[in-house]
């Protein structure tokens, strides 16, 4: 590999590829030469591709999944445009001139909708669209130099605003074609091929932009002045001129100033960091660049970009500087969110780059473990790596352990260069110099966010002598404090998803040093606390005199043991014990051979036993029979320490375990405090305050319920049982499959077996802890599901034995790096899927990742069923799986796919309950203090609406519909009340509902809750007059809220006499309408409208008589003729 060029000190900007979208593009069949990706556009939430067959994609940024096609018949996508202030709307542009704009309802589930339609520009190639940065409005731009826009409707907006037709109105048209529009604070630029243009759209003013003309594509853009100093000022308009010049515009249209960038631009080309080639930077001198910009557009903070089809350019005008240009090959369209820029090349190929300073780069490299081309960009900028800025996101250790990473036989050069560029390492800045002062000059520094300095000693740099000194307890200090800070790390929980990639990276920079092989760093916890026990289990078995000299030490702790229970004892004092209880297990251990026919013929007889279907069936007689069987699996397969239990019974029960526990916490806190750097002085006073804090301990104890009593005892009782997932000696085939069908039935036997019967036998927990080794791990989890509730620690042990079985995949090592995307491909090629240890990696991925890993589950049904999702998640991110599971099947086919999840029939309201208590209104905005409807309260929407509606329509019995309006009612879920009230024929309650809520609506159309008899239009009237005063106190009082988030204000739907008697009139005639008023003894003036209404009605009923009338007597006189 040839030496890597260093860049000028100028350049302190990079673009990179970390991601590459070609998979994308071939799940979407846009690799092919048939179809291809025409345009694109991007939000921060969408990334739109149209195509040349009319289909636009939208694909999620988050997680790179395509969730919409939009498809068009009037021709290919030429233009796409992201709303940015909502984007829940899209504008499309086609090549026959059509412009449409798309609402996607994802919020409501529903369908997307054209809410627009535009054919203004038929026969004109669409050049330019823009958003208005305020209110629903497109402005569009033609080949022939129209612009016009278009207004969009919502039904978000209020009732019947969706089905309004806004007119397409034309803003100007211009002497030649439309190169490039903008938007900004009520102004449009419109940008043609000789001039530009600024356009005030409220007064509807115009202005040109300088003088001079021009000839080609030159584009125009706005740029905000919100940052520091200038917050407050109008924005700027930057204009392209020809010869790398671009004017500097007030935003009245005033040129301010040119900027030239000619001779800027003969530097030579900063290379692009990508994985698809090697960086190389020539540095040889370019000649004066002249071009033509054809667009431009505002990138990330105070930057211009523009490009051509070979090349990026990226501009900082207010101080006239070129921040990089870099070549790229073919390109056709770009896009930019931020500092993200999105490529269209010409082949169709997409390429996502990112603007970052070159310390932010390096970062991301090194998190994504691409050690060359991290190396390569620390050579290449070392002028940016060597500062002492660097080191908050760089520190030295990261470095060294990136050139630890790199192969001495393939990159032998580089790891030279880099060599020379960590020791050119300044530290990181400090406040206090004499601080400063008093480090060595082979030892650098950087300042945690407590405000500790952390020392970092060179390699290499010191002596034996120096190296051998670190092992003293100020080291046992930093090694303590490194570990409580990587503690806090992981403690901390992510809720802002814009700034997960930030935390993860200081996550991946302050914990990448533990990873580091230390050649002082202090054996495990662990090792010594197992070496503790196993001297405490030697202790109880001989004598009191023997346990006082056992000394633990380090050489013992890498001792292998027979067996956990510790049946070969570890001293280091006296050779004479130890060959002493060699001896003894020696002696004591059994005939292999013997013992495995004796388990045989155990086993095989039991098999024959329950092979008889009265002893199958009978539980009392299968319970015998197994109890028979335990004894010899317990003797010869058991746990070690069974053998001293029957050899020397234990006379102080439960005591004699208290006191193993203590002198084992007693042992343990006396090893940390010889290991501690108190002992070099200090008093330990941390074993004095823990006992002074003991009984305040106790009191809180005992001041907690049941239930976390309970928690506490199942994780003792956890603790104290080891868990055995693998088995202690080689089975045979035969006889392991006849033990596992006995130790699963087993399990299964006592799982469902009372508690107060369980001292008969082994509990169903330590039996499946113990001989986890032998269970059918499928039948353990369909038990697991059903005893979940009752049993919770069964539960929490085979989830544990699932971990332990499954830690050795390769897809633990995937997950454990936090890539979600990643880890769910590893587990889609574990086809075919085994649940058992499927859950087990889902356990992973849930604490890891949280709600956003359950969503994901649903793509592993019905493997995973949502009962098992239930057992491990919590209830929140439960629903929102069940959403998905339920979303992801078609339309036609979500109601009887609910229905089937319905096992058993009792989950329907759980689920119902469940959904209405998450993501909801809160009680007061539906319900009355006396628990009335609120008016208009039905508008407020539900986070999980579409799945409250499925539930709610779903076929069930009287009583469950019964309960679930009762549950809807109590909740203020009225569009679900009402449905369930007119499925029960509880017409009344309906109507008195819908009165009080206030809009005819819900009287309306196939859902609607219409009249059918006169009685009960009277009734409907009556309580009409009821509710009006008390709605319309309501509305004086501010009840409910004076502006509607989720609803309407629209008056128009509201339930009056005059609403009702049109209503009436237009199903039984005005005459009969104003009947049942006279009757109800109403006294209603009607407006002009309605008037004008029921003479139009009285009209229409007079001609349909006189037609009918008509086409009778003809009908008459035909079939005379007929007969005569």
């Amino acid at each position: 590999m040839p030496l890597v060029q260093v860049v000028p000190e100028t350049y302190s900007h990079v673009l990179a590829e970390f991601d590459c979208l070609d998979p994308l593009l071939s799940a979407l069949r846009l690799d092919s030469g048939r179809l291809k990706c025409t345009c694109l556009a991007v939000s921060r939430k969408w990334l739109a591709l149209g195509t040349s067959a009319g289909g636009l994609h939208l694909i999620q940024r988050e997680g790179w999944k395509q969730r919409l096609i939009l498809t068009h018949k009037e021709g290919w996508i030429t233009q796409v445009a992201c709303c940015p202030h909502d984007e829940d709307f899209i504008a499309v542009a086609t090549s026959q001139g059509l412009v449409v704009v798309w609402e996607l309802q994802l919020e409501r589930r529903g369908p997307p909708e054209r809410v627009s339609v535009s054919w203004e520009h038929r026969g004109q190639a669409i050049t330019a669209l823009c958003w208005d940065t305020s209110t629903l409005r497109v402005f569009v731009g033609d080949a022939g130099g129209k612009v016009s826009f278009l207004r969009a409707g919502s039904s978000r907006l209020g009732k019947g605003s969706a089905f309004v037709i806004f007119p397409v109105q034309t803003v100007t048209t211009v002497d030649s074609r439309v190169v490039q529009l903008g938007y900004l604070d009520g102004r449009l630029t419109v940008s043609s091929l000789s001039r530009c243009y600024l356009c005030d759209t409220e007064r509807e003013k115009f202005w040109r932009v300088g003088n001079k003309e021009r000839d080609g594509e030159y584009g125009a853009c706005f740029f905000p002045q919100n940052r520091g100093l200038l917050v407050g000022q109008p924005p700027l308009l930057y204009c392209a001129r020809p010869g790398s010049r671009i004017w500097e515009a007030n935003f009245n249209g005033e040129v301010l100033s040119t900027h030239q960038f000619k001779q800027l631009l003969a530097c030579p080309p900063l290379p692009l960091i990508t994985h698809r080639n090697e960086p190389h930077y020539n540095p040889a001198q370019k000649t004066p660049q002249s071009i033509a910009y054809p667009k431009l557009l505002y990138l990330g903070d105070q930057n211009l970009l523009t490009w051509t089809d070979s090349a990026i350019y990226i501009f900082t005008p207010q101080n006239g500087q070129v921040l990089l240009w870099t070549e790229v090959k073919d390109l056709v369209d770009v896009a930019v969110y931020r500092n993200e820029l999105f490529c269209l090349h010409g082949s169709g190929r997409l390429s996502h780059l990112s603007l970052l300073s070159v310390e932010r780069c390096v970062e991301r490299l090194l998190r994504r473990e691409s050690w060359p081309l991290a190396a390569v960009v620390c050579c290449m900028f070392q002028h940016i790596i060597t500062t002492s800025r660097a080191r908050k996101s760089i520190p030295m250790d990261r470095l060294e352990h990136l050139r630890s990473q790199l192969s001495p036989s393939t990159h032998p050069e580089l790891i030279g260069q880099l060599e020379e560029v960590i020791s050119k390492l300044e530290p990181l800045d400090s406040a206090s110099s004499s601080r400063r002062s008093s480090i060595s000059s082979h030892e650098s520094f950087n300042v945690l966010d407590c405000g500790i300095y952390r020392v970092i000693s060179r390699r290499g740099s010191q002596s034996d002598e120096e190296t051998s000194s670190l092992i003293n307890p100020s080291i046992s200090e930093e090694e303590r404090l490194k570990e409580f800070s990587f503690v806090q790390e992981d403690d901390q929980v992510d809720h802002d998803p814009q700034s997960s990639e930030r935390l993860e990276a200081e996550r991946s920079e302050q914990g990448l040093q533990f990873h580091l092989p230390l050649s002082f760093r202090p054996k495990p916890p662990r090792i010594a606390l197992q070496a503790v026990k196993d001297s405490v289990s030697s202790f109880v078995k001989k004598t009191t005199e023997k346990i006082n000299t056992l000394q633990m030490n380090s050489e013992l702790w890498q001792r292998p043991e027979f067996r956990e229970g510790g049946q070969a004892d570890m001293s280091a004092t006296t050779a004479s014990y130890s060959e002493e209880i060699d001896n003894e297990v020696y002696d004591d251990m059994p005939n292999t051979e013997a013992d495995m026919q004796e388990l045989r013929s155990a086993t095989e007889r039991a098999i024959s036993q329950i092979q008889d279907p009265w002893v199958l069936l009978d539980p009392v007689c299968l319970e015998e029979t197994l109890q028979e069987w335990l004894p010899v699996l317990e003797r010869i397969l058991g746990p070690v320490e069974l053998d001293f239990a029957v050899g020397e019974p234990n006379t102080d029960g439960p005591g004699e375990e208290k006191w193993e526990r203590d002198y084992l916490n007693t042992s343990s806190e006396q090893q940390e405090e010889e290991g501690s750097p108190s002992s070099s002085g200090e008093p330990p006073e941390s074993v004095t305050e823990e006992k002074e804090d003991a009984p305040a301990l106790e009191e809180k104890e005992d001041s907690c319920d049941s239930a976390e009593k309970l928690t506490e005892v199942l994780n003792g009782a956890t603790l104290s049982e080891p868990l055995r997932v693998m088995a202690p000696e080689p089975l045979p085939p035969d006889l392991l499959a006849n033990l596992t069908q006995l130790a699963t039935l087993y399990t299964e036997l006592s799982c469902f077996r009372k508690q107060e019967n369980e001292q008969q036998g082994l509990g169903c927990t330590t039996f499946l802890r113990r001989y986890f080794f032998l269970l059918d791990q499928e039948r353990v989890r369909r038990m697991c599901l059903l005893c979940h509730q009752e049993r919770p620690e069964v539960q929490s042990s085979f989830t544990e034995a699932m971990l332990a079985l499954t830690q050795s995949s390769k897809v633990v090592e995937v997950i454990q790096r936090g890539d979600l995307l990643r880890s769910l491909r590893s587990l889609r090629e574990l086809q075919p899927w085994s649940a058992p240890p499927l859950l087990a990696h889902f356990h992973r991925l849930y604490e890891k990742h949280g709600e956003a890993a359950v969503r994901s589950f649903s793509q592993f049904y019905p493997t995973i069923t949502p009962a098992d999702v239930m057992t491990m998640a919590h209830q929140s991110h439960f629903l929102a799986y069940l959403d998905n599971l339920v979303q992801s099947q078609t339309e036609q086919h979500r109601s009887s796919f609910l229905q089937s999840l319905l096992e058993p029939e009792s989950l329907r309201q759980d689920w119902l309950e469940l959904a209405l208590t998450h993501d909801a209104p809160q009680h007061c905005d539906t319900l009355t203090p006396d628990g009335q409807p609120r008016w208009r309260s039905h508008c407020f929407s539900w986070g999980y609406g579409r799945l409250l509606s499925l539930l709610v329509a779903l076929p069930a019995d009287l009583s469950s519909k019964q309960k679930m309006a009762e549950t809807c009612r109590s909740h203020g879920y009225w569009m679900g009340y009402v449905y369930l009230c007119r499925e029960l024929q509880r017409r009344t309650e309906a109507f008195s509902t819908i009165c009080k809520l206030d809009d005819i609506s819900l009287l309306e159309g196939p859902d609607g809750v219409e009249p059918q008899t006169l009685d009960e239009w009277k009734l409907l009237i009556q309580l009409c007059q009821q509710g009006t005063a008390v709605v319309d106190s309501e509305q004086v009082t501010g009840m409910n809220g004076g502006s509607w988030s989720n609803g309407s204000a629209d008056c128009s739907g509201r339930i009056s006499p005059e609403s009702l008697t049109l209503m009436l009139a237009r199903t039984a005639g005005p005459d009969q309408a104003m009947a049942v008023l006279e009757e109800c003894g109403v006294q209603l003036v009607l407006s002009p409208h309605s008037k004008l209404v029921c003479e139009l009605l009285r009209v229409a009923e007079k001609r349909q008589r006189a037609m009918i009338q008509t086409m009778l007597e003809r009908c008459d006189r035909f079939l005379w003729s007929q007969h005569a």
